[in-house]
């Protein structure tokens, strides 16, 4: 059974093969598709919109993926799945700190693309923006903590002031889970195990990462963090009082 009819993939890649094992794959399970193999097609099909999620390659002949990556991040939050070559450790973990939401390895299996591109997408929410504050509870999934605003069901992080603060889907579930468990200490394996599930490797120490990029975006002086505290030899806490609202 397709597991959506509506959300589109962007799939970026320069690899006129691959585009066409990653189309069937999608397509097969319901997702509408276009394809890119530059930067300049992938900025304009992202400047039309309708897209949902981006599967990126890290190497697109004379072009690197990361900068495309940046400049996407530069203009939207939309899901980024990066697609790397097996032993490209440093580049995954730099498109992590850029804000994709999940990597790829290269050779893949497509029921891996299909679990990684679905479990994503769960994380996206495309509900409208509502006012700042909170809003009655059974609408919503908020909660407020320091001088921030958290709604988990609108993807939306605002400010005392009203601010938006723009957080990629995978920055809001690594939130959800530090708001949820707050005043609890969370080991990093914790912490992943909620992220992925049982889809990530032991070695993979990514979630340092983005335990920083979150702090950049929330922490009024990150390398001081009064939010996100390390628990040394344990993990993390979210070391402040949550209230739901």
């Amino acid at each position: 059974m397709p597991s959506s009819s509506k959300k589109h993939i962007l799939i970026v890649d320069d690899d006129a093969k691959v585009r066409l094992l990653l189309r069937r794959c999608f397509e097969q399970d319901g997702y509408g598709v276009s394809e890119a193999a530059t930067e300049v097609e992938t900025m304009q099909y992202l400047a039309a919109g309708g897209i949902d999620l981006v599967t990126l390659d890290l190497t697109l002949g004379a072009e690197d993926g990361l900068n495309i990556a940046r400049e996407i991040r530069a203009i939207s939050s939309i899901p980024i799945v990066m697609v790397t070559g097996k032993g490209d450790t440093i580049d995954r973990v730099v498109g992590l700190e850029l804000g994709a939401d999940d990597y790829i390895s290269k050779p893949f299996h497509v029921r891996e693309v299909l679990a990684r591109i679905r479990s994503v997408l769960r994380r996206t929410d495309t509900m409208p923006n509502e006012q700042a504050g909170c809003a009655p509870q059974d609408q919503t999934d908020s909660y407020a903590f320091g001088d921030w605003t958290v709604d988990f069901s609108r993807l939306q992080l605002r400010s005392e002031g009203g601010e938006l603060r723009d957080l990629t889907t995978s920055e809001f579930k690594l939130l959800e889970i530090l708001v949820k468990n707050a005043k609890r200490v969370l080991t990093r394996d914790q912490i992943m195990d909620k992220l992925k599930g049982h889809d990530w490797s032991p070695l993979d120490r990514s979630i340092d990462n983005q335990i920083a990029r979150l702090r950049r975006k929330i922490e009024a002086d990150p390398k001081k963090p009064a939010l996100i505290k390390t628990v040394r030899g344990a993990g993390y806490t979210f070391a402040v009082d949550v209230n739901p609202c």
